[in-house]
């Protein structure tokens, strides 16, 4: 599956399990676990939060870091075709999605 220009992005829940180090490790989405099998690309981008939002309670620290993860994983411990998930975690939440996801 690859995102296209009708869907752009999936922003689908997904539960993440990380490395002691705070890696992930591992990807639970659509009921399956995704192994992580490539060393993991992490980054940050910036919100406009005045743009999203009309205020920022006093005190909630940061509102601005979007934090960013592109993963190629398999299903669990198989020698299923890899996959790139690109994970998004929006500031202000502990949710992570699903932003996209594509068939290498």
């Amino acid at each position: 599956m690859t995102i296209t220009p009708e869907a752009p992005t999936l922003n689908a829940p997904v539960d993440v399990r990380f490395t002691k180090a705070g890696t992930p490790l591992a990807v639970r989405y659509d009921g399956r676990i995704w192994a992580v099998t490539e060393e993991p690309v992490h980054w940050f981008t910036r919100d406009s939060w005045w743009e999203t939002r009309h205020n920022v309670p006093v005190g909630v620290g940061n509102v601005v870091d979007i934090e960013h993860w592109r993963v190629q994983v398999r299903l669990g411990a198989s020698t299923s075709a890899p996959r790139t998930f690109e994970l998004r975690r929006d500031p202000l939440s502990e949710r992570w999605l699903l932003e996209s996801l594509t068939d290498n």
